[in-house]
């Protein structure tokens, strides 16, 4: 039976006022919401069967009953006229520093056909290359904001300092612009429909090399003088780095304790494993995210194929070569690890 939703009054958002201004200004403020006013004659969809769970090949629910989303699990049209009604903006932020401002076009173009479809987004895009951010076009009530970051000599340092800098942007920008945060790696693509489903207050998304492993096979930080040590008789899942967020409070809550935990690694002469997603790792276990992302948010086709159990890749790796793109620009020798050690390629568990 198809879902049929009839309301009146529920139409396309206008964009907002154009928001100029760097990180450091701090002078934004977000134009007050007017809510829309959205009637609802009818709501008719297939009644919820108590007796009949919506999929019994997976866990869609933890321990701490935070839902763990995979197609199947949730009705976007519900969820759609909610989130209208609250008036919801989402931020995406991300990263193109240096060379990785070249998947910045894709990401965009590809977040514009898939990403949030009919609210209001930002697109905050922290780069060290203002000029070379691509021009997209953006529907109605979509914007896109430039961030100048600072491109560190490392990748490693790049992936750390994220934590910082959005924790700042936080405090400075986002508290006063959007109601959620999603934080995402450059270096991807939005393949389907990614929407209102995944906001929640704190939500991590599983890593693709992980879901179905035990604990002890998690690429946690072992090491104990290290902030991000995680034992190994603890642990629920292992989360990636590269696709996180919640409401704005809770991301700068846990931005800001990354980034301090990661100031006392350095001063203790240690850096965690995985960098920042090892920091994240250790937030998430001990303050347990409201809601946990199937690894259809995340995966790599190239690397892993299309097992039966994700009835859909909403949000995958684009092909590419680490060891290239992570070269220093001034001696042209790599940085950091070998090919195959970021984000998406530690999809294949490498």
């Amino acid at each position: 039976m198809a879902l049929v939703l009839v309301l009146l009054g529920y139409g396309i958002l206008s964009p907002g006022g154009r928001m100029l201004g760097s990180l450091g200004a701090g002078t934004a403020v977000r134009e007050p919401d007017r809510l829309q006013v959205v009637t609802q004659s009818r709501m008719a969809y297939p009644q919820p069967k108590v007796l009949t769970p919506s999929r019994t090949d997976v866990l869609v629910l933890t321990p701490w009953l935070a839902p763990i989303v995979w197609e199947g699990t949730f009705n976007s049209d519900i969820l759609n006229v909610q989130f209208q009604l609250q008036n919801t903006t989402v931020g995406l932020t991300v990263f193109a520093i240096k060379k990785y401002v070249v998947f910045l076009k894709l990401f965009l173009e590809t977040a514009e056909k898939h990403f949030m479809a009919g609210h209001r987004v930002i697109y905050y895009v922290f780069t060290d290359r203002p000029d070379a951010v691509p021009r997209v076009a953006l529907g109605p009530g979509r914007r896109l904001q430039v961030l100048r970051a600072r491109p560190y000599a490392r990748w490693q340092d790049v992936s750390m300092r994220r934590m910082q800098m959005l924790s700042e942007a936080a405090e400075q920008r986002f508290l006063r612009e959007v109601d959620y945060l999603v934080c995402a790696d450059v270096d991807m693509q939005f393949h389907d429909h990614v929407g209102v489903e995944i906001l929640s207050p704190l939500f991590g998304t599983l890593h693709p090399a992980f879901y179905g492993r035990p604990r002890e096979a998690f690429t946690y930080e072992r090491r104990p003088q290290s902030q991000a040590h995680i034992p190994w008789d603890e642990g629920d899942f292992y989360y990636m780095g590269a696709f996180f967020g919640g409401s704005v409070p809770e991301v700068q809550r846990l931005t800001k304790a990354c980034h301090q935990a990661m100031l006392a690694d350095r001063a203790n002469g240690i850096e965690a494993v995985w960098h920042d997603e090892s920091h994240l790792n250790k937030y998430l276990l001990y303050h347990k995210p409201t809601k946990v992302l199937s690894p259809e948010y995340m995966w790599d086709q190239q690397l892993l194929g299309w097992p039966s159990v994700l009835r859909k890749l909403r949000f995958v790796a684009v092909p590419k070569n680490h060891q290239e793109i992570r070269k220093s620009e001034s001696g042209g020798q790599p940085t950091g690890s070998p090919e195959g050690a970021g984000r998406a390629g530690r999809a294949a568990g490498n």
